[in-house]
């Protein structure tokens, strides 16, 4: 019988301070015939004729007369589901669960209590868990055939079968570490989405999102970054387990990288040397240049008033096998950098593979210096958001909003630079951009916000990568410790996002560092829960990368956002942006997202499950976190 995997994982870890296993979910969809395995039986949804009073230790009288549900009748360990809320009787009194302590949604249908104690909840709209103090939700075509739960069934594994108008579902609990979930990320991104011979990483489209064997790839705007981002995955799992494969891998991505600055300068059409591509397409396909302009001219009416328009906007290579596309931005040249920095220290074992890095990041920074800070293209002009010059960051307004975070990364670019060539006259120039021109102050402070939730998050995934590489190069203690506690406040706005690559980006640079303020010397160490945090979106992400759509606006546990963190400077703000009552984004598992430059504080998703998401938002943070020591296998 075919079925459809969905998806998601609990896996075994192992950390600095707890081991611990965990099951990984996969949900199934079958027929609405499919009988359920002998001796697994519905679970009776019948309430008993007498409900005792539910009061608990606070006098909070809870009506009796509203209960939808009940699991466990008759032991001494009962719950009740009714409209009020989740209400569990035990040895020592009552106990009640209403949205402000976690519960997601209280239309109840039908419950459960799994082997273990679990508890699972049927209702008009998803599946909820309660186990060990949690609640888990599932909601949507990445779980259920429909999200009316009619009915549940339990197995002895603790697998849930679902009852829906749709047809029946399975949510099965298998064992799984975190190590095999990579390989099967691996093997996806292997088979199914890198693209050309250079091994291009971005998503692809799905001609049917209930099998893998069709997919349609296409080039991004973003190649450059994504398989940047991939790349370094692969350059930290070389570094810690030492096979070959994540060698090859990685230096494939480095080739992919290195190529789009070669094919630049290969055809008629070309900007000044050491200027990199954003991605390549086969002039097999259809020439992207039809119509540009029009497009161009109507985006820069409607959406940004210093759009370039010219053209070509796709030149053609000169062995005529590729369109390369220009007006190459900021957040390409950091995915390039945190790259070449790390191939260089973790992979280049011999002499030649440390002088190619060499070579291409001195051609990249050169040309920033001889151009004044900024990425020229072949029409002579800076492209859209390649301006990193001193008249732009610190004189004009329309970029007052990327000084600090363009100030980072010119200071980033010529620490790689330094670094990797050994050549102080990058230290030089980046002498002068600091004491002549403040870029360290700005550097300070590198997001325009309003606080958490606010700016703009392919900013904040810019600025980490930045960041990383400055204080682990700059050698002067003073500069680092500066450096340092402007990563440090970055980061508290930012940890609330469960987003493990952050996490482990700031505490693997600031973790032994202080800085002196006028009153006392502040440690910079990461604090709070940043690593359950950072462990728990690693065992939630889906293994089905698809986009499935979710619907959190309806939950009990979501509080608004509110005006105060506002994206206005980015357009409208979606009014459905919100948190849970713990203060944090959703779980990863709740949502969709494709990189980590998405909004993790939007509440709903859209999607069809046609596109085929990267698992390299799981491979950085989880070989990153091997690689420093935050996670053990």
């Amino acid at each position: 019988m075919r079925c459809l995997v969905f998806l998601s994982s609990l896996c075994a870890w192992w950390s600095a301070f707890a081991v611990e296993s965990f099951r990984q979910e996969v949900a199934h969809r079958y027929p609405s015939d499919q009988s359920l395995p002998k001796g697994v039986m519905w679970a009776v949804n019948a309430l008993p004729k007498t409900l005792p009073e539910m009061v608990d230790a606070q006098g909070r009288v809870w009506p009796s007369a509203r209960v939808r549900a009940v699991a466990g009748e008759g032991t001494a360990h009962t719950w009740y589901a009714c409209d009020a809320g989740l209400a569990f009787r035990g040895p020592e009194g009552w106990q009640f669960f209403e949205g402000k302590d976690g519960l997601p949604f209280n239309e109840f249908t039908c419950a459960a209590v799994g082997p273990e104690g679990e508890l699972w909840l049927g209702t008009s709209k998803g599946l909820i868990r309660f186990e060990n103090g949690h609640f888990a939700y599932r909601q949507g075509p990445r779980w259920l055939p429909d999200d009316q739960v009619q009915r549940l069934a339990i197995e002895e594994n603790g697998s849930v079968w679902v009852e829906t108008p749709a047809g029946i579902g399975k949510i099965e609990r298998r064992s799984m570490t975190l190590l095999e979930k990579a390989a099967y990320y691996e093997e996806e991104i292997e088979t199914l989405i890198k693209r050309t011979p250079y091994g291009y990483v971005s998503p692809v489209r799905l001609k049917d999102p209930r099998e893998r064997s069709e997919v349609t790839r296409g080039d991004n705007d973003n190649d450059g970054l994504w398989t940047a981002m991939y790349g370094a995955s692969q350059c930290y799992a070389y570094a810690v387990l030492k096979q070959l494969i994540y060698k090859e891998r990685a230096t494939q991505a480095f080739e992919a990288l290195r190529f789009l600055q070669m094919v630049t300068q290969s055809g008629e059409v070309k900007p000044p040397p050491g200027y990199v591509a954003r991605t390549i397409r086969s002039v097999a396909l259809p020439d992207p240049n039809e119509g540009r302009k029009e497009r161009d001219e109507r985006f820069r009416e409607e959406n940004d008033r210093l759009w370039k328009v010219y053209e070509p906007r796709w030149p053609m290579s000169g062995d005529g096998k590729w369109y390369w596309k220009s007006d190459t931005s900021s957040d390409e040249l950091d995915g390039h950098y945190f790259l070449y920095g790390l191939y260089h220290d973790l992979v280049a074992e011999t002499e030649a593979e440390r002088a190619a890095v060499a070579e291409v990041v001195a051609a990249l920074t050169d040309h920033l210096i001889v151009h004044g800070f900024t990425l020229v293209d072949h029409d002579g002009k800076p492209t859209r958001w390649g301006r990193f010059d001193p008249e732009a960051l610190n004189h004009d307004p329309n970029w007052h909003v990327e000084r600090g975070l363009n100030s980072l990364s010119m200071l980033a670019y010529l620490a790689v630079a330094s670094h990797i060539t050994q050549e102080p006259r990058f230290e030089e120039v980046a002498k002068v951009l600091r004491e002549k021109h403040g870029y360290a102050t700005n550097a300070m402070v590198p997001k325009s916000q309003r606080g958490f939730g606010s700016g703009n998050q392919s900013d904040d995934e810019m600025a980490f990568m930045g960041f990383y590489h400055l204080i682990n190069y700059t050698e002067d203690s003073d500069l680092r410790a500066r450096f340092a506690k402007a990563f440090h406040d970055y980061w508290l706005l930012e940890k609330d996002e469960r987003n493990p690559f952050f996490h482990f980006a700031y505490a693997a640079v600031a973790s032994d560092l202080q800085f002196e303020t006028p009153w006392r010397t502040v440690s910079l160490a990461p604090h709070g829960d940043w690593l359950e945090d950072s462990v728990a979106t690693l065992h939630g992400f889906p293994l089905d990368r698809a986009n499935w759509p979710h619907t959190n606006r309806h939950r009990l546990d979501v509080v608004s956002l509110g005006e105060t963190q506002s994206r206005s400077l980015m357009g409208p703000d979606d009014p459905w942006r919100g948190y849970r009552v713990d203060g944090k984004v959703l779980p990863v598992e709740e949502r969709h997202f494709n990189h980590w430059n998405t909004d993790p504080w939007q509440i709903d998703y859209r999607g069809d499950g046609r596109t085929l998401a990267c698992g390299t938002v799981f491979l950085l943070p989880y070989y990153m976190g091997r690689y420093h020591g935050f996670l053990k296998d």
